[in-house]
């Protein structure tokens, strides 16, 4: 037997572990194949259950992958946020800190923050440990110069480079693409300082290794680079060399560079494509500002969701402790229950009376129809928002100032709702004013996002047209604004009037989602079809699901009533 403590891991730890780890090699597969939207979703899933293992070393690592894929997508400042998230992590993990530090220094750079950049590339530089590995920031440090214009200091850090992989002791463990950058970079340097020929011949020899080893990626920076050289010398080589650049990228899917190629024959000028290469390069231009907008907003909603999850079950631990107040909670949510309904007897005993004294003619065939639709509006969504409060009281805990505050700001909401429903029944005035009050009453529903548009309001001989008829016309104008505002999410709408000497003709135009024919009726439109039927009025509605919502309404101009 041995006399040394055994070390017991729990089971449950283990099965844990083995989940995590499970993950995490899932996402560096699905990384490997560029699917990044699965690989950062399961990244993200690992680094909860590491978190929970309190795994430092698979913690940072996780976050250093999530912020490449990140960056891959364009999601610069994204990235940054997540690798600083990681460094309390990689503390003691020089290669990962380097790491850390590359990633930030790459992301200031693509944010021209060229001075940050550098930067950060010095501090991975002394992260480093192996001569190879020291490489890679002092080839991104000279191409920050090279952007910077300071080609003086470029040049002697791309030399030192070529001469350090030629020595013997780093020539064998040199890549065949590591010489070309090199060659690439400081044939580019010299030729923008000025030494044309020499830039030419190292160009020239970076582009002939990267096609004698198959680096094809590699390639495109090449041929845009002799691209730029041949632009001030001979344009037929220049779009030569940017088409080709092109090609590659098209084939490899780098967006960034067949967007500079398509720069460079832009510039060039010097094809009858010019048109069309323009054409494409604005198209290009917006589909990846789309494409990466995209992706930020998938990676961030990822992070909120795990963020979410984890809150949450924080917030049930906490309300196991607080069981102690649920009397109080309770007593707490009779009163408002108790307040909140007595509000709603005496609003909708206001509203019976009120529509029980309206013009008898209208009311033959509406009114009946407008108490249900109220009635059915007050249980739909104040009844359903008075018993999600009770659910609130209940569940929340209401000695704190943010819960007390969530509560006030609920019930606030539901009084601002009587408001509404009371505004879109009020009484409707048909004298001179008719036509100021269905302007101010079509303007409450113009935002930022949304124009109504109104004409000939003001042309038709509205002293000429009985009451009812007008109380008819703002009520129709008014639910169709209700359901355009409720179900259209349309940002244009139009109301053009007409007259003739027989008739008033509406026509409501909106370029809202529309909907399938069959079912306007159902939804929330069948009080305004009756209005119109009980002044003998005909309406034509013409809809499609994502092709708008129009509506044509012909009232005559003597009216009679409908029984």
């Amino acid at each position: 037997m041995s006399c040394e403590e055994k070390k017991t891991v729990d089971p449950t730890t283990k099965v844990i572990r083995k989940e995590a780890i499970s993950l995490r090699e899932k996402a560096d597969e699905n990384f490997q194949k560029q699917n990044l939207n699965t690989a950062f979703y399961e990244f993200n899933k690992s680094k909860a259950i590491f978190e929970s293992l309190k795994d430092s070393a698979n913690i940072g690592y996780i976050l250093i992958q999530m912020a490449s894929i990140q960056q891959i997508n364009g999601d610069y400042y994204g990235s940054k946020e997540t690798v600083t998230e990681a460094l309390p992590y990689v503390e003691k993990n020089r290669n990962y800190k380097a790491s850390i530090n590359n990633l930030l220094g790459i992301a200031d750079k693509e944010l021209s923050l060229y001075d940050d950049a550098i930067f950060f590339y010095k501090e991975a530089l002394k992260d480093y440990t192996d001569t190879i590995q020291k490489q890679a920031p002092v080839q991104n440090i000279a191409a920050v110069y090279i952007q910077q214009k300071k080609y003086d200091q470029a040049i002697p850090l791309l030399e030192s480079l070529l001469e350090s992989i030629s020595s013997k002791e780093l020539r064998d463990k040199t890549k065949p693409n590591d010489k070309s950058i090199i060659l690439d970079n400081l044939g580019y340097a010299y030729f923008k300082k000025g030494l044309e020929e020499k830039g030419f011949h190292l160009m020239a020899e970076g582009l002939q290794i990267r096609i004698e080893s198959d680096d094809t990626y590699g390639s495109i920076e090449s041929y845009l680079h002799l691209a730029d050289y041949y632009s001030k010398k001979d344009l037929q080589k220049s779009d030569e060399n940017a088409l080709a650049a092109y090609a590659i990228a098209t084939k490899l899917n780098s967006v960034d560079e067949r967007l500079e190629a398509l720069q460079i024959l832009i510039s060039n000028n010097h094809s009858a494509n010019t048109a069309k290469y323009t054409q494409k390069y604005f198209t290009l231009n917006d589909s990846i500002i789309k494409t990466r907008n995209n992706f930020k907003n998938k990676f961030a909603k990822i992070k909120y969701d795990s963020k979410k999850e984890k809150d949450e079950n924080e917030k049930l631990r906490l309300e196991k402790a607080e069981n102690e107040l649920s009397l109080q909670k309770a007593s707490y949510m009779r009163i408002v229950f108790v307040i909140v309904f007595v509000f709603l007897v005496i609003l909708i005993a206001i509203l019976i009376r009120y529509y029980k004294n309206k013009n008898k003619s209208i009311e033959l065939k509406t009114s009946y129809d407008t108490e249900t639709r109220i009635a059915k509006k007050i249980h739909d969504e104040l009844a359903n928002d008075v018993f999600q409060v009770i659910a609130f009281a209940e569940s929340q805990s209401l000695n704190t100032a943010n819960t007390k505050e969530n509560l006030l700001q609920k019930l606030d909401d539901i009084y601002g709702r009587v408001r509404g429903i009371s505004r879109e029944n009020n009484s409707i005035d048909t004298g001179t004013n008719f036509t100021r009050s269905i302007k101010e009453m079509l303007a409450a529903y113009n935002t930022q996002e949304r124009n109504i548009i109104v004409t000939n309001l003001e042309e038709i001989n509205w002293e000429t047209i009985d009451d009812m008829k007008k109380i008819t016309i703002s009520r129709i104008l008014q639910e169709l604004m209700v359901n355009m505002k409720k179900h259209s999410k349309a940002n244009l709408v139009v109301i053009k009037f007409e007259s003739d000497l027989k008739s008033i003709l509406i026509n409501y135009m909106d370029n809202g989602v529309g909907c399938e024919k069959s079912t306007i009726v159902k939804n929330g439109l069948q009080n305004m079809v009756n209005r119109i039927l009980a002044v003998n009025g005909t309406i034509d509605i013409d809809t499609e699901p994502e092709k708008g919502f129009r509506v044509k309404i012909i009232m005559p101009e003597q009216t009679q009533i409908k029984v």
